[in-house]
């Protein structure tokens, strides 16, 4: 599912840019994407999408207090894991993404496993994140996304 989720951010620059979804089941196969796979990651967006407008809904309560601290769930640590919280925190204090965005992407692991996500796995929900909304990270920060563990920039595609 995570290749074709980057395969779709390096072909269409914004969301609004892919074709419809027929068009795009039919796309993704013929680059060689399996069935599976496809409808995994666009059930992946779908649902993407109807967690940013849940969020969206609740602005005025979830930007309230952004002094607050985030404290997580058992079952959240044991998907996301400390490095992931870690870079989540990083991401925030960078202002790369707010609390709502933070939400959606914790949202977006949690659907994706039950088991720990890994963090590439997370960086990739983050761009999708950032992606789906029209934001681009700059520069650094997209370097940091597509960096493998061992510092080795990591080929998208």
């Amino acid at each position: 599912m995570f290749d074709v989720l980057v395969y779709l951010y390096e072909t269409y620059y914004r969301p609004e840019a892919c074709p419809d979804a027929e068009v795009l089941v039919k796309k993704l196969s013929a680059v060689g994407f399996e069935e599976d796979e496809i409808s995994q990651a666009l059930g992946w967006l779908t649902d993407l999408a109807e967690a940013a407008n849940d969020y969206s809904d609740r602005s005025p309560q979830q930007t309230a207090f952004p002094f607050g601290i985030r404290i997580y769930a058992q079952r959240e640590l044991d998907v996301l894991g400390t490095e992931a919280v870690g870079f989540l925190q990083f991401l925030e204090s960078a202002k790369i993404i707010d609390p709502m965005q933070r939400e959606i992407i914790i949202e977006r692991a949690l659907a994706v496993s039950d088991t720990e996500v890994s963090l590439d796995k997370i960086k990739v929900i983050v761009l999708m994140v950032l992606w789906s909304q029209g934001k681009e990270p700059d520069a650094l920060i997209f370097d940091e996304l597509f960096s493998d563990e061992d510092d080795e920039p990591r080929l998208l595609h």
